[in-house]
């Protein structure tokens, strides 16, 4: 491919960059089929398997947790190796496009499960094939699709990139309601099933390779800087921007342990022992974090246009604040989820009702959190280490993800022991443990140094080639 015919610096423009489109139209087609493949997937494991004589025997629900955690945190550690590739051979887009022709071949494996050759061949092991592919794909291509949005802005309309940031983030969550919503009705449903209920995400996934191939001539690609940015990452810079971020990222390691609960895991078979019926609306388990989506969709305009500036007026609303604030409100959403199980243990029957409280709450923090998150992973990178740094965040989610799958597969053990961490008392581990980072983050974000880097526009028009201002919170 020949790189030279596509723009190699942002344009100087005050507007939305023209590729802009067609990166957040194929982060909603990409986003419709994780989530819609990661919604069903513990369902599945658990409700869904059969052995090779096509008898049912669905995981053990620990196990069941364990395994998608295990896979959530392999798509967050594999965007190491996609940084690896993109900054240092194939650049961004080319590592985009070729990366999810092989996330669109591990959607397919997963529509063979139900196929008499997937069943006597071992479903789990067609399930590994596909989930192994799906990790590939997504996970190499994920440092780079937040980068890539960010590589399309200069000086002149960097004003405009914490608000493109909240509508790549809107775009994540208008496709990932509505894959939230259908996906489960695929797999219920005796004339669907598990075929087309993992078959429709990967039709999604291959809509989303084309979009973004037809915006090649749009978008700014910026050239790969070779492998010398691994001895950019082992310079005294390199580690000390690693060592700068990693005092944060921490913290919302944290943060997204919970928040994967939320996401198809343990909230989701929460949902299996509650009245689902709520606003005259029957809920499936795996459809119930769909208002996850809904609510992210309606906060993200009301944050930005209103709540932020409302706020800063009398507080200003740092990016760090921002973080930290959304911490706290994670631990309030988990204490309400915590109180939900208490019931339940007790031979409740609470209704749904109480869980969207806890994903109001949720949602709330996930937009202070996440979306500031990901501005923040790309400014603090120089830019041969921009990708870098988003596998950076993206592993902080890799880490947070092993902590309870860990503590899943060690259940039986640590009862065993005498430290009972099943039914509320698994919710109030992690509701106590959040609220204890939140706290230590107050402190150790006080003394953080921002350095803010953006990419250079054409020569002479906005001075060197790369900006980096500092900036002192207080």
């Amino acid at each position: 491919m020949a790189d030279d015919k596509y723009l190699r610096t942002p344009p100087n423009i005050t507007t939305m960059p023209p590729g802009v489109p067609y990166i957040i139209g194929n982060e909603g087609a990409e986003r419709f089929s994780f989530y819609g493949m990661r919604t069903i997937l513990i369902g599945f494991m658990t409700q869904f398997l059969v052995n090779k004589s096509g008898v049912l025997e669905g995981m053990p629900q620990n196990e069941a947790q364990g395994w998608f955690h295990q896979f959530v945190s392999s798509v967050y550690w594999m965007p190491f190796f996609g940084a690896i590739i993109s900054d240092g051979w194939l650049g961004k887009y080319r590592t985009i496009l070729y990366l999810s022709i092989v996330y669109c071949f591990g959607h397919f494996t997963l529509a063979l499960m139900d196929t008499s050759f997937a069943i006597a061949f071992g479903q789990k092991w067609v399930l590994a094939i596909g989930l192994i592919l799906i990790a590939a794909g997504a996970g190499g291509i994920k440092p780079c699709v937040s980068a890539n949005v960010g590589d399309q802005f200069g000086e002149s309309n960097k004003h405009l990139l914490a608000r493109v940031f909240g509508w790549f983030y809107f775009s994540i969550n208008l496709g990932s309601a509505f894959s939230i919503w259908l996906c489960p009705v695929l797999l219920r449903s005796e004339k669907w099933g598990p075929r087309y209920a993992f078959g429709l995400p990967g039709v999604l996934m291959f809509i989303a390779t084309i979009i973004f191939w037809l915006g090649r001539k749009k978008m700014v690609h910026i050239p790969p800087a070779g492998l010398g940015f691994l001895r950019d990452l082992k310079s005294k810079e390199g580690r000390s921007v690693l060592a700068r971020v990693w005092k944060i990222f921490a913290f919302t390691m944290i943060f997204w342990a919970l928040w994967d609960q939320s996401s198809g895991g343990e909230w989701t078979l929460q949902c299996q022992h509650m009245d689902l019926h709520f606003f005259g609306i029957n809920f499936l388990p795996e459809q119930v974090n769909v208002v996850n989506g809904i609510f992210i969709l309606a906060m993200i305009p009301l944050f930005n246009y209103w709540l932020y500036p409302a706020i800063s007026r009398v507080f200003p609303l740092t990016p760090l604040r921002k973080i930290g604030i959304g911490l706290f409100l994670t631990a309030l959403s988990f204490v309400v989820i915590w109180g939900i199980q208490l019931s339940i243990d007790h031979g409740g029957h609470p209704n749904v009702g109480w869980q969207f409280l806890a994903y109001i709450i949720l949602s709330a923090g996930e937009v202070m959190v996440s979306i500031t998150g990901l501005e923040f992973s790309y400014t603090q990178a120089p830019n041969r280490m921009k990708s870098l740094l988003m596998a950076m965040w993206l592993l902080s989610i890799a880490l947070g993800n092993q902590i309870p799958s860990l503590i899943s597969f060690l259940l039986p053990k640590l009862k065993a022991a005498g430290m009972n961490l099943e039914g509320a008392n698994y919710f109030r581990f992690f509701t106590l443990l959040m609220f204890a980072a939140a706290v230590i983050y107050v402190f150790v974000s006080r003394h953080y140094r921002e350095r803010t880097y953006l990419q250079s526009q054409e020569p002479g028009i906005h001075g060197p080639p790369e900006m980096a201002t500092e900036l002192g919170m207080p």
